[in-house]
């Protein structure tokens, strides 16, 4: 076998909230319109047949902190969710089987360059330069499930600069997790590492430079992130 020209950078691996060990990120799955109300503000109707997904890559996740501003835009976006880590996975997964495949539960910020979105639906366009770049992924440590309880009617919610801007239940979701997990199995096949980002509440709005998030759910540790 030949050397590698070069090493890549490591996956970003999650800290888990009373382990030793960390969370490796595999692929991010993000689902789009998965609660009515946001749906509704961003001037769409939700489709409750099916959910629909776009991707993150892992190289583009981070932990927060203090990251910088996005690039190349001029209206970005802050959309909190829950998300959820697989241990397992598999093919054609039953619904009554997905929960067994979960290891646990995060926050993640889903940081959309609005206008670059808008611009690429008025052309037809895939949505990758809004959605999948340098730190648009932003995802807290995880959860166990056994920590964090069944899921729910849970709050998630986001402050920006101490002020309470997203604030819903999870129960919201028009596509729960288990039919999520069984549904991606279909057109995937789901193994450990996966993080599903499962959509967000209404409230979603711009950041500015030096803006702090700090966005929460009920059970979860919390995704805190200023931008410099």
């Amino acid at each position: 076998m030949t050397k590698p020209l070069f090493d890549l950078a490591p996956p970003l691996s999650l800290p888990i909230i009373n382990h030793d060990a960390s969370f490796p990120v595999g692929r991010i799955f993000c689902v789009g319109r998965n609660y009515a109300a946001h749906a509704a503000e961003m001037g769409n109707e939700v489709d409750r047949q099916a959910p629909f997904y776009f991707t993150i890559s892992p190289s583009h996740a981070s932990l927060g902190g203090n990251i910088p501003f996005p690039r190349g835009t001029d209206d970005c976006h802050f959309e909190v969710e829950v998300t959820v880590a697989l241990a397992s996975g598999g093919k054609d997964i039953a619904a009554t089987d997905a929960m067994g495949h979960i290891y646990g539960y995060g926050v993640g910020l889903d940081m959309t360059r609005r206008d670059l979105q808008a611009a690429a639906k008025d052309k037809r366009r895939p949505w990758c330069i809004a959605k999948d770049y340098e730190n648009s992924a932003l995802l807290s440590p995880i959860t166990t499930k056994d920590a964090f309880g069944a899921l729910a009617a849970q709050r998630i919610w986001l402050t920006k600069n101490d002020e309470i801007v997203q604030d819903s239940t999870i129960d919201l979701m028009v596509h729960k997790v288990p039919e999520l997990i069984a549904h991606l199995s279909r057109f995937y096949e789901l193994r450990a590492g996966d993080i599903i980002m499962t959509g967000t509440p209404e409230g979603v709005g711009p950041i500015a430079r030096g803006d702090r998030l700090i966005g929460q759910v009920t059970g979860a540790d919390t995704i805190d992130v200023t931008f410099i």
